[in-house]
């Protein structure tokens, strides 16, 4: 019984850390900082950053994530 109760609580634990919400998807609206997302899984998601409408961002924990930076070709 004690087993169960505890692998209980840890799959809980595990669920609530991993929550953290992140998508990418399509800008539809800029209001100011307010960014509004079209996520690629249909879902829609408001966030802080700067971006212009149809630029294609990342969005994790309510923020813009920072894109990947070109490679320098040589470097």
């Amino acid at each position: 019984m004690k087993k169960g109760i505890i692998s209980a609580v840890v799959a809980l634990s595990f669920m609530v850390c991993t929550s953290s919400f992140a998508c990418t998807g399509v800008v539809k609206a800029v209001d100011g900082t307010k960014v509004t997302v079209t996520c690629d899984d249909g879902t829609t998601a408001t966030a802080d950053g700067a971006a212009k409408v149809g630029d294609k961002v990342t969005v994790k924990d309510g923020k813009i994530a920072a894109g990947k930076k070109a490679a320098i070709e040589g470097c």
